[in-house]
């Protein structure tokens, strides 16, 4: 019988180091985590004339170095690491890399890599190790190139320490790999943290002054708050919120922070976080400037993790929002910070290795421990959002109850000033008589229009549960008991007679526009269609067109869209220019039956102006006949008995945020009302 064994093509090594890690900076960060692991006291990352391909790149360390017998055991062997069962170094270091496949993007980027190594066992040798990938291009398997590990003499007084210099790069190094390489080693060993004698790698390109220039300032007592949350061995988590005195705001227990008794199953871990206010009132009690810390900030914002003290790529990096911070608070802004106004850091101890990485080196496997790691961090996020809300609850309801006294103090105060002024006075009490009138007038608008904004929010959360359980109980319920029926009488009569189809037509029509009205209402209350970004105006005017045609066909009525062949595009959200044209639409609607005309027609045309878009809603009902058109856009004024007149207030409101105007005629080209809508856009 014969033996059969795998054998590896020479392939695998370039698509380990490629695929796995395509990015350069990934690479070296391995190198220089083997560093860490050597005990070094620091290592040094040099770029050689790399803006041109055939570049060098040499990485050096003093650290115990390996012994020829490490070389072979440890560093050429691929895919599993000693490191692993060590747990610490001999210096007390936890160790930051494993499996040893990281390291080849970075051993891979040029033609030939050059390992010599000083072991500090022995004063009197070195080993150098040379490495030529052309033999491996040209070899069928890996195990058909052997390379020459020699041993000199080392050099008088050279002390211990490794050196990897990786030569003939296959292609330039431009200033913004070279600015992510700087970033990342900078990040890698918590740069924040002054600790004597911890690890640090240093780069060597001139790409890296400005970078470095914005580490060392460090801004963290410019931050408004500063949240600090831990969990022990036992999973239990306790937290508190100082502001920039280092005073305490608020206080968390484990069951405050995770609203349960159950523990967390993460390693042990602290999590911080600074937040900033960025504007000029705040700076006016600190040292520094809001441009200066919108600077340091856009280089490192985020929340950065740190397991054993080495930096866990990628969470924290540029557009890794891995707590999903800007998500939650586009939902709900109030008092919750984003990653381009906060910096932070989690930091994990995991001598155990609960915390795998992945074999790409992308971040931590997805297992229980992980996901609660990152449950941890998200619930302190919460409870400091739930807690500075509660304290602006408190301080808006102390302002609301100040306010009259204040107002009261400051009439008092100017009817005596107005009482010295001598002959002049009674001007002046006729003056402050009729502005006390007009503001009356304006406390008592606002007032109305706040109520009728809460109105209609009661009305809205009252139809989206209405919807909401209407759609997943009731027309389910309604739909299945008619296809019963059908199925029944079916057996019993044939043909089932008219008179009976009829009224069963008749209620799945029903139930069809009913399930058509719940969806279209949850689909308007979608919280994903108030987050802010880049929209495309005329996608969501079909998109409403289409959502509404079924009403609008209802009423006997036809849509017409005339949109301009572009794509014109703002910044705002889906759900504001939806409630614009909803409410246009709807208006529009109400016309129509009003009118008598059985040619009932609804257009929707759009017209570009430079950077502006108009927004054209005609209709051929009976037009604007009962108000002036200055006054439809009042909150309350309506012509239809039981409406709210909240519509076009909320058309008006909506346009007016957006930065656009709105306009209306009486009667425009069908006969009917002709409603404009100005936005500014960004492009098309």
């Amino acid at each position: 019988m014969s033996k059969a064994r795998f054998r590896f093509a020479t392939d695998i090594l370039r698509r380990l180091g490629e695929e796995l890690n395509p990015s350069l900076d990934q690479g070296v960060v391995e190198l220089v985590k083997n560093a860490h692991d050597a005990d070094a006291s620091g290592c040094v990352v040099e770029l050689i004339n790399v803006a041109e391909p055939g570049g060098t790149l040499r990485v050096e360390d003093d650290g115990v170095g390996m012994t020829d017998t490490e070389v072979v055991d440890n560093f050429l062997l691929l895919g599993r690491s000693s490191k692993a069962a060590q747990g610490r170094t001999a210096a007390g270091r936890l160790l930051a890399g494993s499996k040893g496949l990281g390291r080849l993007a970075a051993l891979r980027a040029g033609r030939r890599v050059c390992v010599t190594t000083r072991p500090a066992l022995s004063s009197d040798f070195e080993h150098s190790l040379e490495i030529d990938w052309a033999l491996f291009d040209e070899a069928d398997t890996v195990d058909d190139v052997e390379m020459e590990l020699t041993t000199v003499p080392r050099a008088p007084g050279a002390g211990p320490g490794t050196s990897i210099e990786v030569s003939s790069l296959s292609r330039s190094i431009g200033r913004a790999e070279v600015k992510r390489l700087a970033r990342a080693l900078l990040l890698l060993a918590d740069p924040f943290e002054d600790t004597a004698g911890a690890f640090r790698a240093q780069l060597v390109a001139p790409e890296f002054d400005d970078l470095a220039e914005l580490v060392e300032r460090k801004y963290f007592d410019d931050a408004e708050y500063l949240l600090s949350v831990e969990v022990g061995d036992d999973g239990l988590a306790s937290g508190r919120v100082t502001d920039w005195r280092g005073e305490t705001l608020f206080a968390a227990s484990h069951s405050d922070l995770r609203r349960s008794d159950r523990p967390y199953r993460c390693p042990p871990a602290t999590f911080e976080l600074w937040v900033f206010i960025l504007d000029a009132r705040t700076f006016q009690t600190r040292s520094s400037t809001v441009k200066e810390v919108r600077a340091w900030l856009a280089e490192f914002g985020g929340v950065m993790i740190y397991s054993n003290g080495i930096r866990v790529a990628p969470y924290g990096d540029p557009n890794n929002d891995w707590l999903d911070m800007n998500l939650q608070r586009t939902r709900n802004p109030e008092e919750r910070p984003a990653t381009n106004t906060s910096l932070g850091r989690v930091r994990v101890s995991d001598e155990l290795g609960v915390l795998e990485a992945k074999t790409d080196r992308s971040g931590f496997i997805e297992s229980a421990e992980f996901s609660d790691l990152r449950q941890f961090a998200s619930d302190g996020l919460d409870w400091m959002a739930r807690e500075r809300l509660k304290a602006a609850e408190i301080r808006r309801a102390a302002e609301r109850e100040a306010a009259p006294t204040e107002t009261t103090n400051t009439r008092d105060k100017l009817e005596s000033a107005i009482a010295t002024a001598g002959e002049s006075a009674p001007a002046l009490e006729r003056a402050f008589g009729r502005y006390e009138r007009a503001r009356e007038r304006e406390v008592v608008a606002l007032r109305r229009d706040v109520q009728l904004y809460r109105t209609l929010s009661t009305a809205g959360i009252t139809a989206a549960t209405f919807a909401h359980e209407a759609s997943g109980g009731p027309l389910k319920v309604i739909g299945r008991a008619v296809g019963a029926i059908r199925r029944r009488l079916g057996k019993i009569l044939e043909p089932v007679p008219d008179e009976i189809v009829e009224p069963l037509n008749e209620i799945e029509s029903g139930a069809s526009s009913l399930e058509a009205f719940t969806d279209t209402t949850l689909d308007l209350v979608n919280k994903d269609k108030r987050r802010t970004g880049r929209v495309d105006v005329h996608e969501v005017l079909r998109d409403v067109a289409q959502t509404y045609r079924p009403f609008i066909e209802a009423r006997d009525a036809a849509l017409v869209l005339e949109l301009e062949g572009s794509h014109p595009y703002l910044r705002g959200s889906i759900a504001a220019v939806e409630s614009i044209v909803v409410n246009l639409l709807t208006n529009a609607l109400t016309a129509l039956a009003d009118g008598a005309s059985n040619d009932r027609r609804i257009e929707v045309s759009t017209q570009t102006d430079a950077a502006t878009l108009t927004i054209l809603v005609r209709d051929n009902g009976p037009g604007i006949e009962d108000f002036p058109t200055s006054e439809i856009w009042l909150p309350g004024v309506t012509s239809r008995d039981g409406g709210s007149g909240l519509g076009l207030t909320i058309v008006r409101d909506t346009v007016v945020d957006l930065g656009g105007r709105a306009s209306a005629k009486a009667h425009g080209p069908l006969g009917g009302a002709e409603f404009s809508v100005e936005l500014p856009v960004l492009g098309a």
